[in-house]
């Protein structure tokens, strides 16, 4: 079974984000083949350096690095990465930066999507 997550809104604020790495680390613990997929503001979960302070939120971009070293494909969308003011050496290592094109093939491959 495929599962893709999308991911379309900040790692803090609320708890969206974490939902999403919670989700797709429950999957994987299932054996389920899952793809995290970042638009929007959600590119911002694979910013280097984030810094929570003390504000209560766990660093996501960690769970980000373990969803990898589990199996999870992770794919930040082109266009929301520009547009958000980042770039390839703002972003965690080995993330694939991908085009519309290629999300929607994903999307189109899963068995299910959850949209966060």
């Amino acid at each position: 079974m495929k599962l893709a997550v999308i991911l379309t809104k900040p790692p803090y604020g609320d708890i969206q984000a974490a939902e999403a790495v919670r989700h797709a680390m429950g999957a994987l613990s299932e054996d389920i083949e899952v793809t995290l997929v970042l638009v929007d503001d959600g590119v911002f979960l694979t910013k280097k350096g984030q810094d929570v302070g003390n504000s209560g939120y766990t660093d996501l971009a960690e769970a980000v690095t373990d969803l990898m070293d589990m199996g999870c494909d992770v794919l930040v969308e082109k266009v929301s990465l520009r547009e958000v003011g980042l770039d390839t050496d703002d972003i965690l290592d080995n993330i694939k930066v991908v085009n519309g094109y290629e999300i929607s093939e994903t999307v189109k491959e899963a068995d299910k999507t959850m949209i966060f």
